[in-house]
Formats: structure tokens, sequence, C-alpha cells
């Protein structure tokens, strides 16, 4: 496995366009990650998996300067996870000048939810990946379900701009206690850390509750938002939603297919979680 720092020296490395598949992480990896890796072999291509804490999807309050940087370690694990080439530039390598030039997301998708309570996410997020892409040319780019809304979103920019990238999504990875596995996590507390289930859980029965009575979502999504602050916790959202756009279910979607997701702040720590059903 190689390790490269610029640009130049990728596409050196690499044997064309479209010949590869390609991982993008902000690193400080865990086995979310190096499952999505493992997912990208299955394509037969090497595979290239980035490693940048991008300063552009991240407001000036939250965790940029304290989010870890582990790079050897995480250079360990995707050698075990076989992967062929880690491309882990700076910042001077990714914005040699100010990123003046952006992808601004169809607001419709992406100013809701978490586009909602982190105003512009998207936007850095769509213009890495973006930027990302044209750097790496792969054929297929591996995106995980954790993150619901940025795989929509990126779904959505290939196509509305026809680039020729398969997006294939790989299912949450969870521990045996079913936390959906995240960087953040490691912020947690060992009580935390047990309390953190209680959000898949709560997701669960807001699912259930809707396909029991889905005329009653207004409420069930209230009432699930009640129940986590009663337990410490600050909800942003607690919501169902259609999953091929992620807006509010009508009358005739209630057997169609759905996602319910969440984000709340646990201590200091926020932490998303969503469920197909």
């Amino acid at each position: 496995m190689k390790v490269l720092h610029t640009i130049a020296d990728l596409r050196a490395a690499l044997p064309g366009p479209q010949a590869c598949a390609f991982v993008p992480t902000m690193g400080n990896l865990h086995d979310g990650h190096l499952a999505l890796v493992r997912q990208a072999k299955g394509h037969g291509l090497p595979v290239v998996a980035s490693i940048f804490v991008n300063r552009l999807q991240f407001a000036p309050h939250e965790d940029f300067d304290r989010y870890p940087r582990t790079l050897q370690r995480d250079a360990e694990l995707l050698q075990g996870a076989g992967c062929d080439f880690v491309f882990a530039p700076d910042e001077r390598e990714m914005y040699p000048q100010p990123q003046t030039f952006k992808v601004h997301p169809d607001p419709a998708l992406a100013d809701i939810l978490e586009g909602h309570f982190r105003p512009g996410f998207f936007v850095g997020v769509a213009t890495v990946v973006m930027k990302l892409f044209t750097i790496v040319q792969p054929k297929v780019a591996v995106f995980g379900k954790k993150d619901y809304q940025q795989l929509m979103v990126i779904r959505r920019m290939v196509d509305q701009f026809a680039l020729p990238i398969v997006i294939d999504g790989g299912e949450t990875r969870r521990s045996d206690q079913g936390l959906a596995l995240s960087s953040r996590n490691g912020y947690l507390s060992a009580a935390e850390l047990s309390e953190a289930l209680a959000l898949s859980q709560t997701l669960k029965q807001l699912a259930a509750g809707y396909r029991a009575n889905p005329g009653a979502l207004a409420s069930l999504e209230a009432e699930a938002s009640r129940q986590l602050a009663a337990r410490g916790w600050a909800p942003d959202y607690l919501t169902v939603r259609r999953r091929h756009d992620l807006q509010p279910p009508t009358a005739a979607d209630a057997k169609a297919p759905l996602v319910v997701l969440g984000a709340a702040k646990l201590g200091t720590t926020r932490l998303i979680d969503n469920l197909e059903f």
C-alpha cells in the first residue's frame, strides 16, 4: 500500500481514469470505514482511500481543531483492510488558494435536517467531494448509509452533473450493543457510551409507531423527542422521511420505503443515526 500526499503523486500512481474504487474519509477510522474499504474491494478495482479533515464543512463553533488526526494508525488499519492507495493531502495541497468556487446542493434536499442545524455543511461536503472526484477520477465511490443525507446529496450531485461514477452505499456498522460506529463516539465517556444506545432505540420505536399509526406522525415525532430529552439529551430532530427525497411522507406513502433519522447532543457530543424501514 502506498501513502501519497500530493495530487501529482496520486495521479502518477493510479492506472488511469475510472480505474479505481474510492472511499473518502476524514480519518480517525473505525470498523465502519474499513467495511467500506472491503466493500470497495468487491468491485475488483484498486482501492483509494482519502484522509482529509475538510475545514469547509465545519462551522466556526464546531470541532475542526480537536477532530483527531491519526494518520499512522489509520494507514495501518487501511492496509489490513486491503486498501491499495491512501491519499492524505494537507490543506495547502487541497486548497492552495481560497476555495471560492463551491458546489451548492439543491436546498430542498440539503437545507433540511442536518443542513438546517448545520448551515453550509453540505456546501462544504459537496465541494470537497467534487474536488476529490476530480482528483481521483474513480469508477466507483463508496459512502456509508450512517450519513444518510450526505449519501443522498452525493447521489443527486453525481446524477445532475452526469459524473461517470457509481455511488455504492454501505450499511451502517454497529457495535454488539447496537450503537452506530462513529469517529465522534471517542468523545463519549463510559456512561455516555452506554446511554448513546437510546438514540437508535428511540428511532426504532418511532418507526414502529409510524407503521402502526401513520396518521399520528407529528405527535409520534414530538413524543420521541420528549422521551429523549427526558433522558438528558438535546434533540435536534427525530423524524420519519421518504427515502428518495427525505421529504415527510404523505398518506399515500404509509407503506413506501421510508427512513427514520435522528440527531441529538449527548453531553457535548452530537450523534446521528438512521434506520430504513
